[in-house]
């Protein structure tokens, strides 16, 4: 009996510091020893001359197609932001499937071959996975829920378990056919990450709602046997953090909810809110009265990030009737049409003195 091979991936990875030098090059090396081979890895810079400049010497890619390990590296081609440096990922990637991991995370041998068994489903638009943090620290804040370990890009308790239809896919763990974007456009921009800015975020969240309301046919699945290990380093273990990002994420969704609906927009929202949160400050609560460490933070904790979401979200309404915070959907262009982004040559070197 013949068997469907699996399709071609592509595995972008979107960096934008020297400072994640040696994440950058453990996310590329744990891609290089899938159990599936990626068809193709693409790191893309994201307007820094000197860091594209020293990947190019890494790997061996001067720009102008891939060198022998599969590795292009490659500029960003659009405005600053992760958004614009995903689509240029995709446009100049060859795979039927296009996966995203995060520049500081590391993929576990099988992630491809998780993903790409999805899409045997020609129903399946996009598949994500399980991020789990790796703390700095070595261990877990005994405050930090893990109810918000979207916090840290991670996969948070409440998020049912399986290979699961979902609203939507987290953007460091994530794969998508090439089709979807033919269908929806690419990622927005003006939503997501901007180097080390406020950590906005949600724009994968509405791309695929934007997908699921041109396709409604369309199917998008976590899978959590797909899953890579996020550093969180220490200043994202802090409280001040939390509440920023928590305060950032509100601001995401009222962007979000803008364009696409309060209904769509917070429909699992909804779910987490009232279901899975105040579970959370009852085991927070009850571990705290058993004497447990953490627990009274947890649940503290848990009603300090709902206010601060609740804020940003509050102030992101508002800027949103005023006719401010709008963010604009790229289309993808094919491979063809994008010429190669040149590599900057060397800076001079300055003379020497006497």
């Amino acid at each position: 009996m013949s068997t469907t091979p699996p399709p071609g991936v592509s595995v972008v990875i979107c960096v934008y510091t020297e400072d994640r030098w040696g994440d950058i090059l453990a996310a590329v090396a744990s891609v290089a020893g899938q159990s599936l081979p990626a068809l193709e890895i693409l790191v893309v810079v994201d307007h820094n001359p000197a860091l594209l400049r020293r990947l190019a010497k890494r790997y061996g890619d001067d720009g102008a197609g891939a060198p022998a390990d599969r590795v292009r590296v490659l500029a960003n081609a659009g405005p600053r932001g992760l958004s614009a440096g995903r689509n240029t990922g995709i446009a100049a990637s060859s795979g039927e499937v296009i996966a995203f991991l995060d520049d500081d995370a590391v993929a576990e041998r099988d992630w491809l071959r998780h993903f790409a068994e999805a899409y045997a489903d020609p129903r399946v638009m996009a598949v994500g996975g399980r991020t789990r943090p790796v703390w700095e620290s070595r261990r877990r804040p005994a405050w930090f829920p893990e109810e918000f370990d979207w916090v840290v890009g991670c996969t948070y308790r409440g998020l049912p378990p399986g290979r699961v239809r979902v609203r939507n896919v987290l953007g460091g763990n994530a794969s998508f056919r090439r089709s979807a974007f033919t269908v929806a456009g690419g990622f927005a921009s003006g939503i997501g990450r901007d180097g080390d800015r406020l950590p906005l975020g949600c724009e994968e969240t509405e791309l695929c709602i934007r997908l699921t309301r041109a396709m409604p046919e369309a199917v998008v699945l976590i899978d959590d046997r797909a899953v890579i290990h996020h550093r969180v380093p220490a200043a994202r273990e802090r409280f001040r953090y939390f509440r920023t990002r928590a305060y950032a994420e509100g601001l995401s969704k009222a962007l979000v909810s803008r364009s696409v609906g309060a209904r769509d927009g917070l429909a699992t929202e909804r779910r987490y809110a009232t279901r899975v949160l105040p579970a959370g400050v009852a085991r927070g609560v009850r571990d705290a009265l058993l004497g447990r460490a953490g627990g009274a933070g947890r649940a503290g904790a848990i009603v300090a990030g709902v206010a601060a979401a609740a804020g940003g979200y509050a102030l992101g309404r508002v800027r949103a009737y005023r006719g401010g915070g709008r963010y604009a959907v790229a289309g993808v262009t094919d491979v063809a049409d994008v010429p190669a982004p040149a590599v900057p040559p060397d800076p001079p070197r300055p003379e020497a003195g006497p």
